[in-house]
């Protein structure tokens, strides 16, 4: 039976941001929520909060990377109105780079490939983006990636006045990180986060947060999150069903010397994780959240006592609700594992 105990506490005044009118929808991006999680962790004293990077306009964390990219080419003009913007995702920074451009009116050219959700696709085209697609996976990866890229590099060729923003290798990646998510989150929580668990895949968010981390001397943990069958931390590249988790080859924006910890993560923990998320905290998020989840789940009794755990949410969950959130797709790919989120009914 539902008390008043039950309601959520709400933020104190002095801890929360004003609210202003932004100039323009890029304005807006970043200064997302955080969030306690109060009932998906369960039987631990730690203090887990959420940065929900899927409340950006442009439903990810790829937003801050996307505008910050070609806000920096276009100061230093390098981007012109007559620039075409040419860039190979899976999805999110496809979608943040589909809206940055359709505010600065420049053409965008997105390579996509089988696995970019029918969703995904529908959001690139409303804004306006031009669909290149790869159909087969690259002949010595057996992944799509290459392929991707491979594509890019021949319409940047054909393409004249073309701008590759390479999320892959830009350093404007990591660093609009370094200078809004993380100062973002020692703004509402101070110095003593004591770990930060965020997911990998061009490892632009986690390489950001950590520069910030050690430039500052705080004492934070960096935890990598990656995907089964992702090859970023070694390992045999395999099969991967989430979009934007893991990658097949390493990035070259990776900093391995301030990671601390590699925890990877299945199709089905990120399922699980998902999919209790929404049942016990009505967080509605994507793939590498999940996974995000299941890693603090499998740490938390290796962890001190009150640690403060701050968990990067990168995208919402409404661009899967084919897959993850799909009970039939998830049979079809995974079996029958509803009975790892199905919880009894609270009583009434």
């Amino acid at each position: 039976m539902l008390t008043s105990q039950d309601l959520p506490s709400k933020t104190s005044s002095k801890n929360r941001t004003m609210l202003a009118i932004g100039d323009g929808i890029l304005s807006v991006i970043g200064n997302t929520p955080l969030v306690r999680l109060t009932k998906a962790i369960i039987d631990t004293p730690l203090s887990v909060y959420a940065k929900l990077e899927c409340l950006n306009p442009g439903g990810s964390v790829k937003d801050r990377t996307a505008y910050n990219i070609i806000a920096k080419a276009i100061e230093a003009k390098i981007i012109r109105p007559d620039t075409v913007i040419i860039e190979s995702s899976s999805g999110n920074m496809g979608i943040g780079l589909a809206q940055v451009c359709a505010y600065f009116g420049l053409r965008f050219i997105c390579v996509v490939d089988p696995k970019t959700t029918v969703q995904n696709i529908s959001i690139l085209k409303t804004y306006g983006a031009e669909l290149e697609y790869v159909t087969e996976p690259h002949p010595k990866t057996n992944e799509y990636l290459q392929s991707r890229l491979d594509r890019v590099h021949e319409l940047l060729s054909t393409i004249k006045n073309s701008y590759w923003p390479n999320q892959h290798a830009n350093r404007s990646n990591p660093d609009a990180h370094y200078s809004t998510t993380f100062p973002e989150i020692v703004s509402l929580l101070g110095d003593n986060i004591d770990y930060l668990f965020c997911a990998t895949s061009t490892c632009g968010t986690i390489s950001g947060c950590a520069k910030y981390v050690r430039q500052h001397r705080l004492g934070t943990k960096i935890i990598a999150v990656d995907a089964v069958g992702s090859v970023i931390f070694g390992g045999v590249s395999g099969k991967r069903l989430i979009p934007g988790h893991g990658a097949a080859v390493v990035p070259a924006l990776l900093e391995p010397d301030l990671i601390d910890q590699c925890v990877r993560v299945s199709d089905l923990d990120c399922v699980v994780g998902c999919r209790r998320l929404v049942r016990r905290e009505a967080i509605l998020v994507g793939g590498s959240s999940g996974g995000v989840f299941m890693a603090l789940e499998r740490l938390k009794k290796s962890l001190p006592p009150h640690a403060t755990c701050v968990l990067i949410f990168a995208d919402r969950g409404e661009r899967y609700l084919d897959t993850i959130y799909s009970d039939e797709w998830v049979e079809k790919e995974l079996g029958d594992v509803s009975h790892l989120w199905k919880e009894r009914k609270a009583d009434t």
